[in-house]
């Protein structure tokens, strides 16, 4: 490989059991080198060596320690293994994804968020935001109040997080599993544990399909989705994560015109272009392509 050629970062992602079929990996690979400016080293980080990857593909073991059953339920505390020091080569870049995201563009645009080596960019979830209030927060409390994010999508330097794991394994050894609040969620613990260089992923960039698209009230759905400012924000997302289990993949493309799925917090997904405007042929081209591989 020429140093033309080579990569200038890594996308990495984590899998462990059985819930994503290698098919659906190589086809969240194949759309990502498709639409970046430049191809990335892939790596993904397994619970086993994983036969029929798209060529090329990095296959590091997941530790041990992170395969704890306990670390492979809601909180997926698991995927903290991305920050664990040399398993992620520290060369380059990295963006994380989780398997369930829709890539629409060019992830390496999601690099600009790095401002310092430092910087961790995740979705913003909580009402503070992540920010100089935030990190004064921080400090004045010892820690107990911070701005939270998502995991779904997590922009970093492997070369200046590795704290992050290591802080992880100091606390279990500390006071177990869940032994403070911080710990009961991969993303919980990724704020907390790095809150001084924290920032959200613009929602002009990359969302997460519940929180932008789904709301309780139908006709509150129809309204927003008619304001052109909002469809032109949907027409230039270059990432769509679709975590929790009642919105998944290929099922919404069972879906009829107009059909309707709520979760479990009684927000509420219509499938329309009236309702989704752009996205929703988007994400039935990807799916379908999807359903072919298979």
């Amino acid at each position: 490989m020429t140093a033309a050629s080579s990569p200038t970062w890594q996308l990495v992602l984590v899998l462990w059991g059985t819930k994503y079929p290698v098919a659906e990996v190589n086809h969240l690979i194949d759309t990502v080198c498709r639409h970046a400016a430049h191809p990335p080293r892939v790596v993904l980080l397994t619970d086993r060596m994983r036969e029929g990857l798209r060529a090329g593909t990095v296959q590091r073991l997941i530790p041990a320690f992170f395969l704890a059953p306990e670390m492979r339920g809601p909180g997926c505390q698991a995927k903290l293994c991305m920050f664990e020091a040399g398993l992620v080569p520290e060369d380059l870049p990295a963006i994380f994804i989780d398997i369930d995201t829709v890539v629409l563009g060019d992830l390496t645009r999601l690099l600009a968020l790095q401002t310092r080596r430092s910087t961790v960019a995740i979705f913003q979830s909580a009402i503070l935001p992540f920010g100089a209030l935030a990190r004064a927060l921080f400090r004045l409390t010892k820690g107990r109040r911070y701005a939270r994010g998502n995991s779904s999508i997590v922009v970093y330097h492997p070369a200046e997080c590795s704290h992050i794991a290591a802080r992880y394994r100091e606390l279990i050894a500390k006071v177990g599993y869940n032994g403070i609040r911080p710990m009961i969620a991969d993303e919980r613990f990724i704020s907390w544990s790095n809150q001084p260089n924290m920032r959200a992923i613009p929602r002009n960039l990359a969302v997460k399909l519940p929180t932008e698209f789904m709301l309780p009230w139908r006709w509150m759905i129809l309204l927003r989705a008619r304001l052109p400012w909002v469809r032109r924000r949907w027409a230039g997302l270059i990432a769509l994560t679709l975590p929790g289990a009642e919105v998944k993949g290929e099922a919404l493309l069972d879906l009829p015109e107009g059909g309707e799925v709520v979760d479990r917090k009684g927000r509420r997904l219509i499938w329309s272009e009236a309702a989704l405007g752009p996205i929703k042929a988007r994400l039935t081209t990807y799916y379908t392509a999807l359903q072919h591989k298979g």
